[in-house]
């Protein structure tokens, strides 16, 4: 096991999601159900879709090796405008949506109707978000299981931090900053990838 990889894309998608959608929709969620509920209908949620990713990720892989590099430059140049781009969108937009996800599910106290909504909220919001495109590329390069892990527990991470306070974080981390270190790390990531594209 690689203990590098897991380090690299666990520091990768915790930046990347940290200003997503899916972090708001479960400190949305945490205002309406137990905590502990929200957490493992999100948990498994986000299970699924990096469970998508890796199996796209192992597809992506059969490519030739400079075919691939390319793909995955491309797709981090990607990453790291669209990171950009959210970090300087309305973030009153992206809560607003999330309350709207939420204000869709039926309120209750029950704790499977609340692990339900959770999983059902944040594996719709994650499905083709940049998190998962980032894993996926970063499982076309190396071996899947370390990658998972890592993607995992830093998607499990930032749910926990959003519900357990969320904005009580931001008071004391800038969300620009977060944002502009997760696109600067997918910059050189496509850079990384690029090179090798080159040299074959």
């Amino acid at each position: 096991m690689n203990a590098a990889v897991i380090a690299t894309t666990f520091g990768i998608v915790f930046l990347a999601e940290l200003p997503d959608k899916t972090a708001l929709a479960s400190l949305v969620l945490a205002t309406r159900y137990r905590a502990l509920d929200v957490f493992v209908g999100a948990a498994g949620g986000f299970a699924v879709q990096v469970a998508i990713a890796l199996a796209a990720g192992e597809l992506l892989s059969l490519l030739p090796h400079r075919t691939l590099e390319a793909i995955v430059a491309a797709l981090f140049l990607l990453g790291a405008f669209l990171i950009f781009r959210h970090g300087r969108e309305d973030e009153a937009q992206a809560e607003s949506e999330a309350e709207e996800a939420a204000r869709d599910a039926k309120p209750g106290n029950g704790t499977w109707r609340a692990m339900l909504t959770s999983f059902t909220v944040i594996t719709i919001a994650e499905f083709g978000d940049l998190t998962q495109i980032v894993t996926a590329n970063l499982a076309a390069k190396y071996d899947w299981l370390p990658v998972g892990i890592g993607a995992l527990v830093a998607l499990w991470a930032v749910a926990a931090l959003a519900i357990l306070g969320g904005q009580a974080l931001l008071r004391f981390i800038s969300l620009t900053w977060i944002t502009r270190i997760a696109a600067v790390i997918m910059a050189a990531l496509a850079v990384i990838s690029l090179v090798s594209a080159i040299r074959g």
